[in-house]
């Protein structure tokens, strides 16, 4: 017998009068030990599915076939059977730990809830578990965290309580939505590494929903791909991937960033150049504010990207990088030129910075943060214009059309809301309100993490397009080697505020001469990606 056995769910949601369905008859099963991955894109029905195991959709879902663990059925189950389950049997790892973790209360009165509520356990018992469960997963010196508050941890050592708090009570079905896709790529190794260690140790069965077919090679092993509501495909992880028999299963695994940057033109110029520059935060302290020592955000940064080139910085987070990229934008303060189409811009502020900042334009990672839910698209990619220009709204509706025709949007949908889009034509919203400017230099600070594989493939696509049209210089801030290596010219290396390494990206990606950087690449390749495997020989 199967410890989870879904057979022919169906999941619709009551919505402003409309029934919509969002999981058509879906079947499968996790074994006792069993590690089994639900893949598919944003809106495939993944977490849908994962949440419907233990009840734990909104009132406004209608569930329907079945679902049952050990035997016991969970469709229809009452709210005492359930709370038996969530947490004792079954326990969930969610995307992004911050905003699962209470930011008011300690790491030590998170854990201690579950522990409380589900085991009876306080005070010093409950301390000692606790201790227990910290340095499992891998937190040092646990004692000193216990009182640490969730802003206080990196995002690695955060997921790293998530995994704590699920494993508290002891479940037998570890339940992964997401749980590696916003950490840089060597803490992501580090996570997956843990959940294998754990499932032998523990004994665990693991259910783990993700978009990235790469860690699904690494941790799964069978895999149901999932398309609008549906199963598609289910097997074997090692027969899927060697012989995949659905055309969006062959969608899916071809969609990786490939091929290289155009060559940069002859003789471009030099769009922006920075030397030895330096960006420190001072540390105040005592009743005069005294400055007693600063956070090296950034130390002696050098750099220069002509026009067409693609600069792209790597490193883990808190290294540097989006830091660096601010510095450049004049939007943190900063030591050393900055030289932005032969003019420094160290020293300029306010009114006298305003005529550079239309040639230096960014484009974030999160494009539902950096969009206003007020806004149209046709507001929001417009906003340059009315900054900068002096067109009647006429001139301002047909730039607009025209730069959405040109970022693979449909003009006619100038007037909805961000949140009538998906996640990929967002990030277009986002890179039209850069580019409608025409600027020299666009600062593109993870674009693509957010977004699914295909997305991302299509993205990288329309920003080697936009280069080569209109000879773009980019800084490409990302932890996705990837994606990094197929749109890069040249890469930085930053490791705590220091350029580690620096150079042509193809050398950089063969042949590493930092340890660090061969450490990334180990975490993000399995290998470096220019060596030979068995397979090649």
């Amino acid at each position: 017998m199967s410890l989870l056995a879904v057979k022919d769910l169906k999941i619709s949601f009551r919505q402003d009068g409309r029934v919509i369905q969002a999981v058509k008859g879906v079947t499968f099963t996790v074994g006792n030990g069993e590690t089994v991955a639900l893949v598919g894109e944003s809106g495939s029905g993944k977490s849908v599915t994962a949440l419907s195991t233990v009840g734990l959709l909104g009132d406004n879902a209608i569930v329907e076939g079945s679902v049952t663990y050990q035997g016991a059925q969970m469709v229809g189950a009452s709210e005492a059977e359930l709370r038996r389950v969530r947490g004792n049997d079954i326990s969930f790892i969610f995307q992004e730990p911050m905003t699962s973790l209470n930011p008011l209360h300690t790491i030590e009165k998170q854990l201690g809830e579950s522990l409380a509520l589900h085991q009876g356990l306080v005070g010093q018992a409950a301390r000692a578990r606790i201790l227990d469960l910290m340095e499992k997963v891998g937190i040092r010196d646990a004692e000193s965290r216990l009182g640490a508050y969730p802003h206080e941890l990196s995002g690695g050592q955060r997921q790293r309580v998530m995994i704590a708090m699920a494993l508290a009570n002891g479940p037998e079905l570890l339940i992964a939505d997401e749980p590696t896709t916003a950490l840089d790529v060597t803490i992501q190794a580090q996570i997956l590494d843990l959940l294998a260690d754990l499932k032998r140790s523990e004994g665990l069965s693991l259910l783990f929903i993700t978009h990235d077919l790469g860690i699904v090679r690494r941790i799964a092993d069978r895999v149901c791909v999932m398309q609008g509501g549906e199963i598609v495909e289910q097997g074997a992880t090692a027969d899927i991937f060697a012989n995949p028999q659905h055309p969006y299963t062959r969608k899916l695994l071809a969609a990786e960033p490939t091929g290289l940057p155009d060559a940069v033109p002859a003789g471009a110029a030099e769009v922006v150049s920075t030397k030895s520059l330096r960006v420190w935060f001072p540390i105040t302290a005592g009743f005069l504010r005294k400055t007693v020592g600063h956070v090296k955000a950034v130390n002696d940064a050098t750099l220069s990207v002509r026009a067409g080139e693609t600069l792209g910085i790597v490193g883990e987070s808190g290294s540097g990088k989006t830091t660096l990229a601010l510095a450049i934008l004049r939007l943190v303060p900063s030591t050393g030129p900055v030289v932005v189409l032969g003019r420094d811009i160290s020293g300029l502020t306010g009114a006298a910075l305003r005529p550079v900042r239309r040639d230096m334009q960014v484009v974030f990672q999160d494009p539902f943060g950096s969009l206003s839910p007020r806004m149209t698209a046709e507001q929001i990619i417009a906003e340059g214009l009315a900054l900068h220009g002096s067109d009647t709204p006429a001139q301002s509706r047909e730039k607009v059309a025209a730069i959405m025709s040109e970022v693979g949007l449909d003009p006619a949908t100038m007037t909805r809301y961000p949140h009538e889009f998906s996640g990929g034509q967002r990030q277009r919203i986002a890179i039209a309100r850069a580019m409608i400017l025409r600027p020299k230099l666009v600062v593109l600070d993870e674009p693509t993490s957010a977004l699914d594989m295909t997305v991302q493939v299509q993205i990288v696509d329309l920003l080697r397009d936009l280069q080569r049209k209109w000879g773009l210089a980019y800084i490409f801030i990302s932890h996705d080697l990837r994606v990094v290596r197929a749109l890069s010219h040249k890469v930085m290396v930053m490791k705590a505020g220091d350029v580690v390494e620096q150079g042509d990206a193809r050398a950089i990606f063969d042949a590493p001469t930092s340890e660090y950087t061969r450490a990334l690449m180990l975490a993000a390749f399995g290998a470096m990606p220019g060596a030979k495997t068995k397979t090649d020989t």
